[in-house]
C-alpha cells in the first residue's frame, strides 16, 4: 500500500518539528550524560526512545481529545495566549 502524500507530509512535518525541538534540549543533554556515565549507550537509547514515544503518545491522545471537544479557532487562540503569557513571564524574569 502506498503512503498517501498527505500522510507523508504530516509524517515529514512532525519528524522535522520534533527532531529540531529535541536537538540540544535538556532531555538530550541528560541522555548524553547518562550514556556517558553508564557506558551502556544502547540501553540508555532504549529507555530514552520508550520515554519519547510515551510522551508523544500522550500528546497525540490529548490533541485528539482537544480536537474532538473544542473548535480549532479556540485552540489556536488558547495556544497563542499561552505563548504570549510565557513570553511575558520570561521577559519579566529577565528584566527583574
Amino acid at each position: 500500500m502506498l503512503v498517501k502524500s498527505e500522510h507523508l507530509q504530516i509524517i515529514s512535518t512532525t519528524f522535522i518539528t520534533v527532531f529540531l525541538a529535541e536537538i540540544g534540549d535538556k532531555t538530550q543533554l541528560t541522555t548524553l550524560v547518562i550514556a556517558a556515565q553508564s557506558h551502556q549507550p544502547w540501553i540508555v537509547f532504549s529507555g530514552a526512545a520508550i520515554a519519547l514515544v510515551s510522551t508523544s503518545l500522550l500528546g497525540v491522545l490529548a490533541g485528539k481529545w482537544l480536537a474532538k471537544n473544542f473548535s480549532p479557532d479556540l485552540l489556536n487562540t488558547l495556544a497563542g495566549l499561552s505563548f504570549l503569557i510565557l513570553s511575558i513571564s520570561l521577559l519579566w524574569e529577565a528584566v527583574i
